[in-house]
């Protein structure tokens, strides 16, 4: 592994760990005056990513994609995978949970936790430091769809499962058309969703962004990344791991060695990619549980802990699953 990348997992571990200490010194908690009841800061700046700075970077990334450079073959054969990867454990998760022991926003939170790489503080400099110009070109080609797939994805899945949950709740029998009208609407108008559709309007109209606007876009944008990542430490330090190592750690697993399995099976023999290409969407699925898996669980609030202790637990053996794959990668293609 590359300094430049073993550098960036260590500052992310740093601001992790900043967030943690926040977190547990409980430095953003005042206990309420009356009630002596702790406040939740960490929910809160979920909802000040999930409602303002993730729609700003969503909007302006969708609004500034270049359709026609788009390298549409190979991002086809990362994201057929990635999409099924997502509702296999989506389907299985939903079958083990018959019973009703898990929320009903159970089976999506796994699902996206399973699927969801950090492509951007991860991704972005082991590209960069290891395949060079061209190979992080087809990366960033990568990351300007992967939230926009993934995210919509499971959010309409979740939406789903939650409309029929309220409905049984509620002593009605669940009517099809009823729930999948109260799905779509609440899929579209939604704060990953919207900002997503009226960008790849905006993009579709070949309208240009105003310079101001962009400027209050892209600095809104910028505090994603350090936003979650102290969010991910306070998590970790309001939840902890208890009872959630397990699962944590079976997430992990399949973020970090199935779902790069299952891209290099379908890349390599279903759409016959090789080379560079191959090489780096491997690489882009073997990452780490990315940040917005956590936003997206805070959001449904379910499986916070877990998600948390999985995010870490995959950042960590991350440095060791990295340098297997890219072993596999080069013995394959010799």
């Amino acid at each position: 592994m590359s300094s430049l990348v073993f550098f960036k997992l260590l500052a992310i571990f740093v601001i992790v760990a900043i967030g943690w200490i926040v977190g547990k010194l409980r430095w953003l908690s005042p206990a309420d005056a009356e009630s002596g009841a702790q406040a939740d800061p960490a929910r809160v700046l979920a909802n000040a990513a999930y409602y303002i700075f993730v729609p700003a970077l969503l909007f302006r990334t969708t609004a500034r994609i270049d359709f026609h450079a788009m390298p549409w073959d190979t991002l086809i054969a990362v994201f057929v995978p990635l999409v099924l990867m997502l509702l296999g454990v989506y389907v299985v998760i939903k079958r083990r949970n018959r019973a009703g022991t898990l929320p009903p926003a159970a089976p999506a939170v796994r699902a996206i936790t399973a699927a969801f790489g950090n492509t951007v503080q991860v991704g972005i400099p082991m590209a960069a430091a290891l395949f060079g110009e061209r190979g992080l070109q087809i990366h960033l080609a990568i990351v300007s769809l992967h939230a926009l797939v993934l995210l919509t994805l499971s959010t309409a899945l979740v939406e789903l499962d939650l409309a029929k949950a309220q409905r049984v709740l509620g002593g009605e029998a669940p009517h099809l058309a009823k729930t999948l009208l109260g799905t779509a609407r609440n899929t579209v108008i939604h704060p990953v969703v919207l900002p997503v559709l009226i960008g790849l309007t905006w993009n579709a109209l070949g309208l240009p962004i105003p310079t101001v606007a962009d400027e209050i876009l892209a600095t809104l944008g910028q505090a994603v990344v350090p936003l979650c990542l102290v969010l991910i430490g306070m998590s970790l330090a309001y939840y902890g791991v208890q009872g959630a190592a397990r699962a944590a750690l079976g997430l992990s697993a399949l973020k970090l060695l199935v779902l790069p399995a299952v891209v290099l099976l379908i890349a390599h023999w279903g759409f016959h990619l090789n080379g560079l290409p191959l090489t780096v969407i491997v690489m882009m699925a073997a990452l780490p549980i990315g940040s917005n898996a956590l936003i997206f669980a805070q959001r449904y609030r379910t499986l916070e802990g877990e998600v948390t202790a999985a995010t870490v637990f995959s950042t960590l053996a991350f440095v060791a699953v990295a340098p297997g794959w890219l072993v596999v990668l080069g013995w394959l293609q010799r």
